[in-house]
C-alpha cells in the first residue's frame, strides 16, 4: 500500500505576511528592516505589509501609488535621504522609529 504524504506546513513568506496583518507585528518588522541601512531591504519589508494589508482589503489607491512613489525615490536615490536622516538623528542620539497609529473612533479607517 502506497502512502501520500501531504506536506501541511506553509510557507515562510505565507506565515510572515499573516504575521504581518497584525499592526503589532509589522511596526517591529518596518523598523527592523528600515535599521539595516539598505534601501532594497525597506522596499521589500514595505511590499510585504502591503501584501498583509492587501490580504485584508486594506489598501487604497492612494497607498499603492504612494508604494510606487516610494520605490521608485529609492531606486533613483538610493534611499539616501532617508538613511541620512537616519545617521543623523543617531549622531544626535536619536533613531526613527515605526509605531501603530492611534486609531480615530469616529473614522475606524484612520
Amino acid at each position: 500500500m502506497k502512502v501520500e504524504m501531504v506536506s501541511r506546513s506553509i510557507s515562510y513568506q505565507e506565515e510572515l505576511i499573516e504575521s504581518l496583518k497584525d499592526p503589532l507585528e509589522a511596526a517591529p518588522y518596518i523598523e527592523a528592516c528600515l535599521e539595516e541601512g539598505n534601501s532594497e531591504v525597506l522596499k521589500l519589508a514595505l511590499n510585504d505589509v502591503v501584501e498583509a494589508r492587501h490580504k485584508m482589503n486594506e489598501p487604497s489607491e492612494e497607498v499603492a501609488a504612494l508604494v510606487q512613489k516610494f520605490s521608485e525615490l529609492l531606486s533613483e536615490k538610493k534611499g539616501a535621504e532617508i538613511y541620512c536622516l537616519s545617521a543623523l538623528l543617531d549622531a544626535l542620539g536619536f533613531r526613527l522609529t515605526v509605531t501603530v497609529k492611534e486609531r480615530n473612533s469616529s473614522n475606524p479607517k484612520s
